[in-house]
């Protein structure tokens, strides 16, 4: 069998035209390695633009790690991202980051063998394991000299509008979000599940008549009220809701999925694979994070399956850099949402990546994920 190192080298060659307009110089600085992967992290605190407020808490920072994965000149970039009700941190991630060996692999291109080592060595650890998906999947991808959308055969121009997330706040600060995204986004995200539900919806709808999605984030607690609810919502352009109910509520979200005249998704409901069997028929669809699903691997198997099940798909992040939300993006063109903003929430992004064009995730011709280290 050839040696694949030395195939690498000629594919990446072969691929000139694409690898040169994404890497500049960096193309022609391919140099022999010791044939190994070398992991590196380090913590990376996220600051957000404005303190973001869900119907569970408020923040400002959100704790975060960056993952460089390094082989034969080449570098692959992940990273994990930790609000509060994923119950991991910074420690955690390291942790568990400190007791990944890769240097038993010596062909990244063994995709399933390493991520189901990585994946065995705890049963959670859910964030961690995406960095490290990530960093993987740029560094095959940059191998190749291919982005992750071309190599599964999407068509780019399928990809979605993303949404703008309008976090809970004062009618006035709502206002002024609202206005910020105006003509930038085809499409508004409103976090709502508190008391001023009515009165947050109309603050946006005094600014802007675009559609709107709306994300309880498990706030409902009446299955009557919630309904009611959302006949309501849908008079005021709402397209969508997410988990109205709490995940335990089972079989008051599938008696509200069956009379909503929105289609509702799971957020909280699903994290994994092995969740979505047993939602169909629960929720219209469901959402897919790589911070809860161990990244882009098993978010494509999430995808696959629900698509067979007949049931919606929606792609959403976490606050992150433009590493993990360009790294979602790349599956895009495979599904119904997106709401892809994390980058645009933080200030101190260390990447350049998926763009936005009238309102749509543009996705590039950049290989891997798709991103450029900034600086």
């Amino acid at each position: 069998m050839s040696n694949r190192r030395d195939f690498l080298k000629i594919a990446g060659l072969g691929a000139l035209g694409l690898a040169v307009a994404c890497e500049g110089p960096h193309i022609f600085n391919i140099k022999k390695g010791d044939g190994k992967m070398h992991l590196r992290f380090f913590p990376y605190e996220l600051e957000l633009r404005h303190t973001f407020t869900v119907a569970s808490y408020s923040r400002k920072t959100t704790p975060d790690v960056q993952v460089e994965i390094e082989y034969e000149g080449f570098t692959g970039y992940g990273e994990a991202s930790m609000p509060p009700y994923l119950g991991q941190s910074v420690e955690s991630v390291t942790a568990f980051l400190s007791r990944v060996d890769l240097g038993q692999f010596s062909d990244p291109f063994s995709l399933e063998d390493i991520l189901s080592y990585v994946d065995s060595l705890s049963p959670g650890d859910s964030a961690a394991k995406a960095a490290v998906d990530i960093a993987l999947h740029d560094l095959v991808g940059k191998l190749l000299g291919a982005p992750w959308w071309k190599i599964w055969g999407y068509d780019p121009a399928k990809a979605p509008a993303t949404t703008f997330t309008i976090g809970i706040d004062t009618p006035e600060v709502v206002r002024e979000k609202t206005l910020e995204a105006a003509g930038k986004f085809r499409m508004l995200k409103a976090k709502v599940g508190l008391d001023g539900d009515r009165e947050l919806i109309e603050a946006i709808r005094s600014v802007t008549a675009v559609p709107l999605t709306v994300d309880a984030n498990q706030g409902w607690t009446d299955r009557f009220k919630a309904l009611d609810m959302i006949y309501w919502l849908k008079e005021q352009g709402v397209v969508m809701v997410e988990q109205p109910m709490a995940v335990e509520r089972i079989d008051d979200l599938a008696w509200l999925t069956e009379r909503s005249p929105l289609p509702v998704f799971a957020d909280e409901s699903v994290q994994r694979l092995s969740d979505v069997a047993a939602l169909k028929g629960v929720f219209s669809g469901i959402n897919i994070k790589l911070m809860k699903c161990t990244g882009l691997r098993e978010a494509h198997k999430m995808v696959t399956l629900a698509r067979a099940l007949g049931m919606g798909v929606m792609l959403g992040c976490m606050t992150e850099t433009s590493c993990a939300v360009s790294a979602a993006a790349q599956l895009s063109p495979a599904v119904d949402f997106a709401d892809l903003d994390g980058n645009l929430l933080i200030s101190n992004d260390r990447f350049e990546g998926v763009g936005i064009k009238n309102g749509n995730l543009s996705l590039g011709e950049a290989p891997g994920i798709g991103v450029k280290l900034l600086g």
